[in-house]
C-alpha cells in the first residue's frame, strides 16, 4: 500500500510539472502578464469575479492565468481564496442611480432622462474576424506603437454620467409593481455563510443567481422566451459603470467611501395580467453582475422573474420557474466537481456493479434454459 501511495505521489508531481509547461506554452513567446489579462480580457475577468463572488480584478486575472484560461477553474480558485479572507463588516447598500455610467441603454424607452449611452459594445459589430488586430499585435511585439484609445470624458478623474432609473416614470404612474423595503428592513441572508434552503427568499435567490453559471442561466432565460414560462420581457434598462462603496466604521459612526466597483445592472419589464388581489401591471426581473457582463445580468433578470411565479399566483409549469431545480443546479463549481469526480478511481464501485450485472445475467439465462427444458 505504501509503494502505491509513493508511486501516486510521483505521478502527481509529474502532472504538476506537465501542467506548468502547458500553461507556459512556447517559451520563445513573451509570457502573458496579469496586467494584460486584467486590461485586455476584462470580460473574462468580470465573469470570474461575479461567479467567484469576489471583486478583485487582479486576483481574477491571476486565476485566469493559473487556470490556462479555463474560466470555471479560475472561478473555483477565486472562491477557494475567498474563504481565507477575514470579514470586517458590510458596506451600505449601493445606489445604482448614482452610478458613473459608461453605458446605458433601454429597449423600451427611446427618450431617456440623461439619454442613451451606447458606450463599448459588440452589439453593432458584424461578427467578422478583424485581421488588423493580428497585425497590431505583431507591431507591438516589434516595438511599434499601436492605435491610441481615447479615454471617456471625465472631470477631476471621475466619470460624470449619472442618471436615474429609466423605470421611474412607470413607477410614478403606478404601472409597475413598487419596490418596497420589507418591514423592518432586515439584513438579507448570506449565501456564503448559510446553506441554501427551500423555499428561498428573493434576496437569497438573487445571490445564488449572481454566482450561477452564465451558460446555465442563459439557457434557462432562452427557454422562457420560447414559451416555457409565462414571460414576455422588455429590457427596461441596462447600465454599466462604477458605483461608490461606503462603509460605516464603528469608531466614526458615519459613512466613508472606501472604493468603487464596476457593475452591470439590468431591469427587465414583464407583462402581468393581474391576480385576484393585484390589478394588471408590469412586473420586474432584476440582474446584477460584477464588471461589464450584460449577457449574465440579462439572463439573471429573466430567470429572477420566472422564479417569482408563486408569489404572483402564476402556475409553475416550466423548468425556469422551478426554484429548487434552478438554484440547486446552477453553480458551476459544484456541477464541475460532481461531473469531474467521475475521473477519479471508482474501481471498487465498478467491480461491485460488474458482479451484480453478471449475476443477473446468469439468473436470466438459467431461467430461459429452465423454460426451454419444460
Amino acid at each position: 500500500m505504501y509503494v502505491a501511495v509513493k508511486g501516486g505521489e510521483k505521478a502527481i508531481e509529474a502532472s504538476y510539472e506537465a501542467l506548468a509547461r502547458q500553461r507556459r506554452g512556447d517559451i520563445a513567446l513573451a509570457e502573458l502578464s496579469i496586467a494584460q489579462i486584467r486590461e485586455q480580457l476584462s470580460l473574462s475577468v468580470a465573469r470570474v469575479m461575479s461567479e467567484g463572488a469576489l471583486y478583485d480584478p487582479e486576483l481574477a486575472a491571476l486565476a485566469i492565468k493559473q487556470a490556462s484560461g479555463d474560466l470555471i477553474e479560475a472561478i473555483f480558485l477565486l472562491r477557494a481564496y475567498r474563504t481565507t479572507l477575514q470579514r470586517f463588516g458590510s458596506t451600505l447598500a449601493i445606489d445604482s442611480a448614482s452610478m458613473h455610467v459608461e453605458r446605458r441603454i433601454s429597449a423600451t424607452f427611446k427618450d431617456l432622462p440623461g439619454g442613451q449611452i451606447l458606450g463599448a459594445t459588440y452589439d453593432y459589430t458584424q461578427r467578422l474576424l478583424d485581421f488588423s488586430l493580428a497585425a497590431e499585435a505583431q507591431g507591438a511585439c516589434d516595438g511599434q506603437a499601436t492605435n491610441e484609445v481615447i479615454a471617456p470624458e471625465s472631470v477631476n478623474g471621475e466619470l460624470q454620467n449619472t442618471s436615474p432609473s429609466a423605470l421611474d416614470f412607470l413607477n410614478a404612474e403606478g404601472l409597475i409593481e413598487a419596490e418596497n423595503k420589507p418591514e423592518g428592513d432586515p439584513a438579507p441572508p448570506d449565501l456564503t455563510r448559510e446553506p441554501l434552503q427551500f423555499p428561498a427568499p428573493r434576496p437569497l435567490r438573487l445571490q445564488t443567481l449572481a454566482r450561477a453559471d452564465e451558460g446555465f442561466l442563459l439557457s434557462l432565460a432562452y427557454s422562457t422566451q420560447r414559451g416555457y414560462a409565462r414571460n414576455h420581457p422588455f429590457a427596461g434598462e441596462i447600465r454599466y459603470g462604477k458605483v461608490a462603496l461606503e462603509f460605516v466604521p464603528e469608531e466614526l459612526g458615519f459613512a466613508i467611501q472606501i472604493g468603487e466597483v464596476a457593475l452591470t445592472e439590468c431591469q427587465m419589464v414583464n407583462q402581468f395580467v393581474g391576480s385576484k388581489t393585484e390589478p394588471p401591471c408590469f412586473t420586474r426581473g432584476y440582474g446584477l453582475s460584477f464588471g461589464h457582463n450584460e449577457r449574465k445580468a440579462m439572463a439573471m433578470a429573466l430567470v429572477d422573474r420566472a422564479l417569482r411565479a408563486p408569489e404572483l399566483d402564476e402556475e409553475v409549469v416550466a423548468p425556469a420557474q422551478m426554484e429548487e431545480f434552478v438554484l440547486a443546479h446552477g453553480d458551476n463549481v459544484e456541477a464541475s466537481g460532481f461531473v469531474q469526480h467521475l475521473k477519479l478511481p471508482h474501481y471498487v464501485d465498478f467491480q461491485a456493479e460488474l458482479n451484480l450485472v453478471r449475476g443477473l445475467r446468469e439468473r436470466m439465462l438459467a431461467q430461459k434454459e429452465g423454460a426451454t427444458d419444460e
